[in-house]
C-alpha cells in the first residue's frame, strides 16, 4: 500500500530547510490513519525544544470549524438554531447587520470587515460587538464574499446565547468530549506547546496567538482552539466518514453534506457553511477536486477533506514562529497537499474507499 513517502519526505525537507520551526501531519482514509509523523522544533527561541507527537498547536482560524461550525451544526441538529436566524433575533442595536442571517455569518456573506483592532475600540471585552456593530458594512450582505473573524465573534455570542455558556464550555460538552479530543480545547493547561511569535516581551506558548482572541479572554469564534495531531486526525477522519466516529453518529450524513457544499459559487470564494472548497488557487493544492474542503489557520495549520474518496490530510506547524514574516510555508502546504493527492491517485486503496 502507499504510504505517502513522497509526501512527507518533501514536508521533512521543507523543516529541515527552515519552511517553518516543525510541522505535524496525517494522511487517511476515512477511519484508517496511514501515515502519521511530526519534524523540527516545537521553539527555536530563546531555546530549542524538539517536537514530538504530544505537542499541541495553536489551531488559530482552524479554531472556526472545530469549534464555532461544529456547535452549530449540533444546534441545527437540536432545532435550537436556524440557518435564517438573524442577528436581531438575539442582540438588539446591531445597526446595519440586524438582518444579517447565520447562513451568511457562515458563509462569510454577511458584510464584516475581515479585521478590526478590538483592543483599541474596545474599553474590555463586554464592548466587542457594540464595536463590531458600530462597523460599516463592506458590501450588502449576501452579495459578496469577505472572510471576517468578526463574523465569526459574533456567530460565537449567538451560540453563548442559546446555550447559555462560554463558548469553551459549549465546545467541549458538544464537539471535543463526544469526538474523545482529550487534548483539544481553549485556553490550554500544561506544556509542550508549539510556541508562536513574540508577544510583550516573551514567545506565546500556550497563549493564543490572534490579538482579537487574546483581548477576549483566550475563548472567541474565530480563534483560541489548541490541539495536537493525534486529536486533529480524530476530527478530519470524522469529517471524512460522513459525520461519524467510533460507529457512532456524531453530525448526520446530511447535516454534513449540507455543510460542505458551495454556496457562493460565482464569487470571490467557494464558501460552505464554515468550510472553505476547492477553488483555483486556493491552499487545497490544484490536484484537489471541488468536491474537496477544509480550512486553514494563520499559524499554519490546515486541514483537507475529499468526501468522494474519504481521504483526508492533516498539517499542522507554527510557522509564524520566530515571526509571522515567514510566508514559504504557504507554498510548501498546497505542495504537500498535492504530493499526497498524486501519492494518493497512483495507490491501491479501493478496499479502503
Amino acid at each position: 500500500m502507499q504510504n505517502f513517502d513522497r509526501a512527507f519526505d518533501y514536508l521533512r525537507q521543507a523543516v529541515s530547510d527552515g519552511a517553518a520551526p516543525c510541522a505535524a501531519a496525517a494522511v487517511g482514509i476515512r477511519s484508517t490513519s496511514i501515515r502519521t509523523d511530526i519534524y523540527g522544533n516545537a521553539a527555536i527561541y530563546p531555546s530549542i525544544v524538539p517536537a514530538d507527537l504530544s505537542t499541541r498547536f495553536d489551531m488559530a482560524s482552524m479554531t472556526k470549524i472545530m469549534s464555532t461550525t461544529m456547535v452549530a451544526l449540533r444546534f441545527l441538529e437540536m432545532k435550537r438554531l436556524n440557518l435564517q436566524d438573524k442577528i436581531s433575533d438575539y442582540f438588539e442595536n446591531a445597526g446595519a447587520f440586524s438582518a444579517v442571517t447565520v447562513f451568511q455569518l457562515l458563509t462569510h456573506t454577511g458584510g464584516f470587515v475581515p479585521y478590526l483592532d478590538l483592543a483599541h475600540l474596545c474599553q474590555n471585552k463586554e464592548d466587542v460587538l457594540t464595536a463590531i456593530f458600530a462597523s460599516a458594512p463592506i458590501c450588502t450582505p449576501g452579495t459578496q464574499v469577505f472572510y471576517s473573524c468578526m463574523g465569526f465573534i459574533v456567530l460565537g455570542k449567538i451560540l453563548e446565547k442559546i446555550g447559555g455558556k462560554p463558548l469553551d464550555q459549549l465546545a467541549d460538552t458538544l464537539v471535543f468530549t463526544p469526538l474523545h479530543m482529550t487534548h483539544t480545547g481553549y485556553r490550554p493547561s500544561g506544556t509542550n506547546f508549539a510556541s508562536t511569535e513574540m508577544s510583550e516581551g516573551r514567545y506565546l506558548n500556550g497563549t493564543v496567538h490572534d490579538e482579537n482572541a487574546r483581548f477576549l479572554g483566550g475563548i472567541s469564534g474565530n480563534a483560541g482552539v489548541f490541539s495536537d495531531l493525534h486529536d486533529t486526525e480524530i476530527f478530519a477522519s470524522m469529517l471524512a466518514s460522513d459525520g461519524f466516529h467510533d460507529g457512532r453518529s456524531f453530525l448526520q450524513p446530511s447535516t454534513l453534506h449540507m455543510a460542505a457544499q458551495s454556496y457562493t459559487d460565482g464569487m470571490d470564494q467557494r464558501r460552505g457553511l464554515g468550510f472553505h472548497l476547492q477553488s483555483s488557487g486556493s491552499f487545497h493544492g490544484k490536484l484537489a477536486l471541488p468536491q474537496c474542503y477544509g480550512h486553514t489557520g494563520f499559524t499554519g495549520t490546515s486541514l483537507v477533506i475529499d468526501p468522494k474518496t474519504g481521504l483526508y490530510i492533516v498539517l499542522l506547524s507554527n510557522r509564524v514562529h520566530p515571526s509571522r514574516e515567514n510566508t514559504q510555508f504557504l507554498e510548501v502546504r498546497r505542495t504537500f497537499h498535492e504530493l499526497v493527492m498524486q501519492d494518493f491517485s497512483s495507490g491501491d486503496f479501493a478496499d479502503l474507499i
